[in-house]
């Protein structure tokens, strides 16, 4: 009988605090970004709930790349990417000679 009557609420504080790890350890959904702002020809955009950036394309008008509270990061990680994509394109066009 004793056994019984603590099933529901142990059931009931389980439930709980899974919902809360899930909450504090995956935090921020970045649901709702801001209009793209742009700053050393690279646009960019701001999560307003917790200040995380986001590269952002303004000719496919889309967000891509890693999300970044150093804009710094980011521009880097861009040009690493834009740098492995011209070394690509030139190896493409030395193997087609």
């Amino acid at each position: 009988m004793l056994k019984s009557r603590w099933k529901w609420p142990f059931g009931l504080l389980a439930t709980g605090l899974a919902g809360a790890a899930v909450v504090v350890l995956r935090g921020c959904w970045h649901r709702k970004m801001s209009w793209p702002v742009r700053v050393q020809d690279h646009s960019y955009q701001v999560c307003p709930a917790c200040g995380i950036k986001r590269l952002f394309d303004e000719q496919d008008f889309c967000a891509y790349g890693p999300y970044s509270y150093d804009l710094n990061e980011l521009l880097a990680w861009d040009r690493r990417q834009r740098g492995k994509a011209d070394l690509d394109t030139l190896v493409a066009k030395e193997r087609s000679a």
